[in-house]
């Protein structure tokens, strides 16, 4: 029961106000606080934007509301609002209605102009007419002209003639290019959608919605131009994004003219192969990996193979050294010393290394030369 009380939030929340030096509480005020605290986080949670229905914008904050209200603009809208809802508004209507009216255009909103049009929905059929107009024109898609349609350039407003000038002037002007080209079996399609990405959704080619989001053509432009980014991003998951656009089926190498690329393959039913090797369809071949060391070994299967050389030069001249006296008592004092000459040269070598490093100074830090 001792551990079961460790583990709970009201014996942690008392011990941490010990650290804090407070007195603890008890349970039931802890449970007043857990609520209180969990009402507070739901009302901090809430949306508090406001939305004006007559000039269909959305403020975030309560200020922002009150100073557009106060605006000459709208003012005017307001009118032209409650115009086509109740008919013409009469100029000498008391503030008290005026006042009201602003109230009612505006609507607190969790969801910007998606629930105020909810909210309104339950008043007239003109108010409603109203909301939706403002929601179609709010939500729908600008009128966007391709620039390829056009033959204008995508990262500037440089117009050509015909779209193969137009791929000149980005390959020349802007160093793009298309990758494997010849794999590309809709050029025009491919540019027309990268046109589209970048002059309508704003997003980089290069950046591909990883960096910082764009508001404008200009400034998408701008930053490709600035960056270097004019190039399409054609590696890793992003090759999906153009996979309408390419067809590699000719760079198989079971590839035959009229075959279907989309067919499934016959799953073969047994695969060749050991304990310590397995051959696949292809003709590949996947070693054990206890065979590792060999596998990393690159032997040239095309080198010479290197002939042990002869000894029999070596025999005869012994048997002319010992014609002439040679004997195995000299052989030994020989080797000794050539042993005592590799020693000699060895002590040398590590001689003039210390003399070498004396005399070059070399240090272990820096130190800049400024007394001078």
């Amino acid at each position: 029961m001792q551990r079961e009380h460790y583990k709970t939030h009201w014996h942690r929340y008392n011990l941490k106000r010990k650290l804090a030096e407070l007195p603890p509480v008890t349970i039931e005020e802890f449970e007043k606080r857990l609520i209180q605290q969990k009402t507070e986080d739901a009302a901090a949670q809430e949306d508090q934007s406001l939305y004006c229905k007559a000039c269909r914008k959305v403020f975030k904050s309560k200020n922002a509301h009150d100073n557009h209200l106060d605006s000459r603009k709208h003012k005017d809208n307001l009118q032209q609002y409650l115009a086509q809802s109740n008919g013409t508004i009469d100029a000498s209507s008391s503030s008290t209605n005026a006042m009201e009216a602003e109230i009612e255009v505006s609507v607190k909103s969790t969801r910007a102009a998606t629930r105020a049009a909810i909210a309104a929905a339950a008043e007239t059929e003109v108010d409603v007419e109203m909301i939706e107009d403002g929601d179609s024109d709010e939500w729908e898609d600008v009128e966007f002209e391709n620039p390829i349609e056009n033959n204008d350039c995508i990262f500037c407003p440089h117009h050509s003639e015909d779209l193969l000038e137009n791929i000149k002037h980005m390959s020349i002007v802007h160093s793009f290019f298309i990758p494997d080209a010849e794999f590309c079996v809709d050029v025009e399609g491919l540019l027309t959608y990268l046109a589209e990405k970048v002059c309508r959704d704003f997003i980089c080619l290069w950046c591909n919605e990883r960096g910082r989001t764009f508001y404008s053509a200009d400034a998408v432009r701008n930053h490709m131009t600035e960056k270097g980014h004019c190039k399409m991003l054609h590696e890793g998951g992003a090759l999906a994004e153009y996979v309408d656009f390419y067809d590699y089926s000719s760079s198989y190498p079971d590839h035959e003219d009229g075959m279907d690329v989309d067919a499934e393959l016959d799953t073969p039913t047994a695969l060749d192969g050991d304990d310590y090797q397995l051959v696949l369809p292809s003709g590949n071949v996947i070693g054990h990996r206890s065979l590792l060391r060999y596998y990393k070994q690159r032997i040239n299967p095309n080198r010479a193979v290197v002939v042990k050389k002869s000894t029999q030069k070596l025999h005869k001249v012994l048997a002319q050294y010992r014609s002439l006296g040679w004997t195995s008592t000299q052989q030994e004092a020989a080797a000794r010393n050539a042993r005592d000459m590799h020693v000699m040269k060895r002590q040398h070598a590590k001689l003039m290394e210390q003399v070498g490093v004396k005399a070059n100074k070399l240090q272990k830090h820096y130190r800049p030369q400024v007394n001078f």
